[in-house]
């Protein structure tokens, strides 16, 4: 397993990271905590998880469930805690199971972290990020129809200098290590990193946005922006919520996937994407490659790539993974996959 670094803060974490949504839904806790043991016995150190999982569906009865999961796992294990870089997640403006929905601000940052602490049953978040921006933000497929024209930038810039300051006091508390993005755009994560040297608050170490060989809109500004501010990116959905797996083609919709419980895949189900995934099937079939497999690999080999974040849903899906977690593209197989990027462009 590759390691890389977390931004500038000296903690490395492995290229695949593992992801928790379905704890507490899909996945039952003691399938949760064996997948926890598989993954840190593959060399996986890294966890991500938020206050609002598990999803499919979320429900005001199950939100902080799955960090439940995991503190339970941390309180069986305490030895074993320091194994993991564990990264959870501060709910947006609008979620309205926590907190009314309120704006991530100064004033709500104190309050979750220490509910995060208490379900996880630690004294510490290795990476804490914000789920999403207050003023919005083009992904799940809003750049469809997205207009940044209703923010005000004063208003957002004194949040963001409001919220790093209480960063700074969670960061000397102890009880944060370090602090990450997610569903950002180039223009806000600069920012935050702007402010960050002039206010001496956190600086952004990663960002969470949506990146597979389906949604590539991370490749242009936010690629160059992270790659030269050592801002590492963490993939979510590098399976394109499992569609690159190839097991929603031909109409098929296998009893308990995410398609069963969410029919339109979050906005992402069209002919257009069956098509594209088309084209990765038969690059992978033409290779002798998994389809699986080549997905991640390719995630994990961009430039700009510190982990990519896979769900397993089964204890079979989580050791397929891992037994192609070491895979290298050839140039050959890469270039293929370039060429049906141009010629199935943004299918969601």
């Amino acid at each position: 397993m590759e390691m890389k670094p977390l931004g500038r803060t000296g903690i490395m974490v492995s290229d695949l990271c593992l992801g928790t949504m379905t704890f507490g839904t899909q996945t039952s806790e003691p399938d949760a905590h064996r997948q926890m043991d598989m993954a840190l016995a593959a060399g996986i150190n890294f966890i991500d998880a938020a206050e609002m999982y598990p999803v499919n569906p979320v429900a005001k009865e199950t939100v902080g469930r799955t960090e439940e999961i995991l503190g339970n796992w941390n309180a069986a294990n305490p030895s074993r805690r320091g194994e993991w870089v564990l990264a959870t997640k501060h709910s947006g403006e609008g979620f309205m199971h926590a907190r009314n929905g309120a704006p991530i601000s100064a004033e709500t940052i104190p309050e979750a972290i220490e509910g995060s602490l208490k379900r996880l049953q630690t004294d510490y978040i290795d990476l804490y990020q914000f789920h999403w921006p207050n003023r919005g933000s083009y992904m799940f497929r809003q750049n469809w129809h997205y207009d940044p024209s209703g923010g005000n930038r004063d208003v957002v810039l004194s949040e963001m200098r409001g919220c790093l300051e209480a960063l700074k006091q969670q960061v000397e508390k102890g009880n944060i290590r370090a602090f990450g993005l997610s569903n950002e755009s180039a223009w806000g994560t600069a920012q935050w990193l702007r402010l960050a040297d002039e206010t001496g608050g956190p600086r952004v170490a990663s960002i969470q946005n949506e990146y597979s060989l389906l949604c590539r809109l991370f490749d242009t500004d936010l690629a160059e922006l992270c790659l030269f501010e050592d801002v590492g990116l963490m993939a979510f959905s590098p399976l394109a919520a499992g569609f690159l797996s190839g097991k929603y083609q031909n109409g098929s919709v296998p009893d308990g996937s995410r398609m069963s419980l969410v029919p339109q895949m979050g906005g992402r189900k069209s002919e257009r994407v069956f098509d594209a995934v088309s084209a990765y099937l038969e690059i992978a079939d033409r290779h002798g490659l998994d389809p699986v497999q080549m997905s991640l690999a390719w995630c994990q080999a961009r430039p700009f790539m510190m982990s990519a974040i896979f769900g397993a849903t089964t204890e079979n899906q989580l050791q397929h993974i891992l037994n192609g977690a070491d895979l290298k593209l050839s140039g050959e197989v890469q270039a293929e996959i370039a060429e049906a990027h141009k010629a199935h462009p943004m299918p969601y």
